[in-house]
């Protein structure tokens, strides 16, 4: 547990904005149907004046207006990663992420997606059901 602590003080330093790091818990949290998660992240970005809607059309951030390009592209991210086994990081997708976010932001995205996918798997496999 010790470097998983480790990982997560990294990732709560890195410059990515707070907003969106928040965004990325919630939407990788209901993709792997954490509910523990889910509510914990939920209450944090309500703190973070992210609204009901936003939270609520996740789900639709494609089609939605509520979320600029920066945040549909990082999520569109966060979804090939969390079912990388399935969609991947393709060259295109890696190359739209890298004309908004340079590589030092690139990374410390990767982490964010991935210690929010890690902690979703130890609290699933701990015993919390999953929300449907």
């Amino acid at each position: 547990m010790e470097h998983i602590m480790a990982l997560e003080r990294y990732v709560r330093k890195t410059k990515i904005d707070r907003q969106l790091k928040a965004l990325i818990k919630v939407y990788v949290s209901k993709l792997n149907g954490c509910s523990f998660c889910i509510e914990m992240h939920t209450k944090e970005a309500k703190k973070l004046k992210i609204s009901d809607e936003a939270l609520n059309e996740l789900k639709n951030w494609r089609e939605n207006e509520l979320f600029n390009e920066m945040q549909r592209v990082v999520l569109e991210l966060a979804e090939h990663i969390t079912h990388i086994s399935n969609l991947r990081v393709n060259d295109e997708l890696y190359h739209r992420v890298r004309k908004l976010y340079d590589e030092k932001e690139y990374i410390d995205l990767v982490m964010v997606i991935n210690q929010i996918n890690l902690w979703n798997r130890l609290a699933i496999s701990m015993g919390n059901t999953s929300s449907n």
